[in-house]
């Protein structure tokens, strides 16, 4: 599906400033909202809605089709009633963990969670019949997953056979699903259970009151999906046939890439792979519901490693690095036959960056999928290189860089000196505000779409990167600030989305 043509800003909600750890829904996303309108952007684009996994991971949730609790914005919660003033106000413990500039994870999971706990438990004794009315539409409405993900939740946070997060690991009869098992564990949990369900309510509550408000100021929501689940999930729990699995629950082979330029010894994820004829046996059913899920919370979607629908990189999961697998093929049309067929042509976007053959592309042109170009990486060879613009077409996304990639400040910090020589030749800068220089370079791109992270925006350095592919600890933190934000930013995007017609 065609894009209009448009630009926007990369920002993931928990990066917005807020009083309370990490960036959330409630008044700082609409303040957000209205800086993009001032800038003359017409896309938010965010990471992967869904609950953060280990290393705090956006794209290694417990479900594929579950918000994430901690964006749950707790003064939101104060309005309806379930939490009070004390309530809100942060402890010793919490205060001294907090970072303006970087989420504490350790310090701001508990807190939250401990507070969404105890709103949770004020509705359970004193919410209003429309609420109690209001919360049973929800749990029918997302009856497909809701009570799977929740039971999974509450059995995952118990020590031993009865839990905990390694789901095979559990007493056989609840790892298998067994119906007598699976009955008593919800009337054990029942509680828990419940407590998961009002988070799931109330993020689907506030997000579609946040996406209603941004589509209002006509900015749509760019959404992210990854390809892959992870093992420890409620999607592989529940429909173990359709990965890859032992006779155990333990994955036989896993998800990643072969060595590329984020790493010399490739990319091992280590998610399940897909038993794709099992998906193909039922229409891919569970495809065209999660498909539908995230159209219910964006209006755009791009999908994480569009090249594995092609063909896919199988490694054995006894391997430690990426380096020894297997190209394998993947379902290719069939798959989007069946998603366009239950939901009509929807707009995708296609990440189609690393290693991509021609079957690639012509999957990604067949359904009218835009794909991608990185700015960083065009300056690395010469004027054959494809992600130079004069290279794009207009069915493809331009970035300065992605949530992957460094920051366009640090990048230039150390690109080489044939890369340096070559961007200021051909970009006709000498350098000095390179961020910008990008900015520029996307927005006057023929590409129908251009998005550039905010820490692009305020010009900022390698220090403020969001992720580095293939390590796990210590990303997903950068929050932004808004004494870094000046007028001039806005006036600036906008004066170049009016230039280039964005507007």
């Amino acid at each position: 599906m065609r894009l209009p043509r448009a630009s926007g800003v990369l920002l993931h909600p928990t990066s917005l400033p807020g009083p309370h750890g990490s960036g959330d829904l409630g008044r700082e996303a609409y303040h957000f909202v209205d800086w993009l309108v001032a800038a003359g952007q017409r896309l938010w684009q965010v990471l992967p809605l869904t609950g953060i996994g280990p290393g705090h991971s956006p794209y290694m949730s417990h479900s594929a089709f579950a918000g994430n609790p901690l964006l749950i914005d707790l003064v939101d919660l104060q309005h309806e009633g379930w939490l009070d003033e004390a309530d809100l106000a942060p402890d010793s413990a919490f205060e001294a963990g907090l970072e303006a500039r970087r989420v504490n994870f350790a310090a701001v999971v508990p807190w939250r969670m401990q507070r969404l706990a105890r709103a949770a438990e004020r509705f359970a004794q004193h919410g209003s019949a429309e609420q109690r009315a209001a919360f049973e539409r929800f749990r029918a409405e997302h009856a497909g997953w809701l009570p799977d993900h929740s039971l999974f939740m509450a059995l995952g946070e118990r020590p031993g056979s009865d839990g905990g997060p390694d789901w095979p690991r559990w007493k056989p009869a609840l790892a298998r699903r067994e119906p007598a098992a699976m009955a008593a564990a919800r009337e054990r949990h029942a509680a828990r259970i419940a407590f998961w369900e009002f988070c799931q309510w109330r993020f689907f509550h506030q997000w579609a009151a946040l996406k209603a408000y941004a589509n209002g100021k006509g900015v749509r929501i760019f959404g992210d999906a990854p390809i892959f689940v992870a093992h420890s999930s409620a999607d592989v729990w529940a429909h173990p046939q359709l990965f890859e699995l032992d006779a155990k629950g333990q994955p036989t082979v896993v998800a990643g890439v072969p060595p590329d330029y984020f790493s010399a010894t490739g990319q091992r994820w280590g998610n399940p792979l897909y038993r794709w004829s099992e998906h193909s046996k039922d229409g891919y059913a569970w495809w065209v519901e999660r498909v539908r899920c995230l159209f219910e919370l964006v209006d755009i979607v791009r999908i994480d490693h569009f090249r594995g629908f092609a063909g896919y990189w199988e490694i054995p999961a006894g391997e430690p690095t990426a380096m020894h697998g297997r190209w394998l093929p993947g379902p290719g049309a069939a798959l989007f036959d069946a998603v366009s067929a239950a939901l009509g042509p929807l707009p995708i976007v296609a990440e189609d960056l690393g290693v991509i053959t021609p079957d690639v592309h012509e999957l990604r042109r067949r359904f009218g999928f835009p794909g991608m170009c990185i700015l960083q990486f065009a300056f690395d060879s010469d004027a054959a290189n494809p992600y130079l613009p004069h290279h794009h077409e207009r069915d493809r996304v331009v970035y300065t860089g992605t949530h992957d990639n460094n920051t366009t400040a640090g990048w230039w910090a150390e690109v080489t000196d044939a890369e340096r020589r070559f961007a200021r030749g051909y970009l006709n800068t000498d350098g000095h505000d390179m961020p910008w220089s990008l900015i520029r370079a996307a927005m006057a791109s023929v590409a129908d779409t251009c998005v550039h992270p905010m820490q692009d925006v305020l010009s900022l350095p390698a220090s403020c990167r969001m992720n580095y592919p293939g390590r796990s600890e210590g990303w997903w933190e950068w929050r932004l600030q808004w004494e870094q934000v000046q007028p001039w930013h806005a006036q600036r995007l906008a004066e170049l989305a009016r230039l280039y017609g964005r507007v």
